[in-house]
């Protein structure tokens, strides 16, 4: 998975798609329901380092394979969608 653009973007995507997940069910919960706001100050910060990380991979790939810019408006577009990133790598395991 680590010896090409490709797999870098699906391990980014992963750990992106993870933490998009844990804000989304762990921490917003535990701000909102246990008056707990620490938790989405941590976990939102760390979302949004690999978000950065993910849009960045995301225009190295296409750039680098020459992949079309709905291709990468797609796979950022993903990225706000639950679940998103997991679906865009089971795309990228076909390519």
């Amino acid at each position: 998975m680590f010896h090409s653009s490709i797999g870098l973007l699906r391990f980014t995507g992963i750990l992106e798609g993870i933490s998009y997940l844990v804000l989304l069910l762990i921490a917003m919960p535990l701000k909102y329901f246990f008056d707990f706001p620490m938790a989405v100050t941590i976990v939102g910060g760390m979302h949004g380092f690999l978000f950065v990380i993910y849009v960045f991979m995301v225009a190295f790939v296409k750039f680098q394979k020459r992949w079309s810019i709905l291709w990468g408006i797609w796979a950022v577009l993903l990225a706000f969608i639950p679940f998103g990133t997991f679906y865009l790598d089971k795309q990228l395991k076909t390519k």
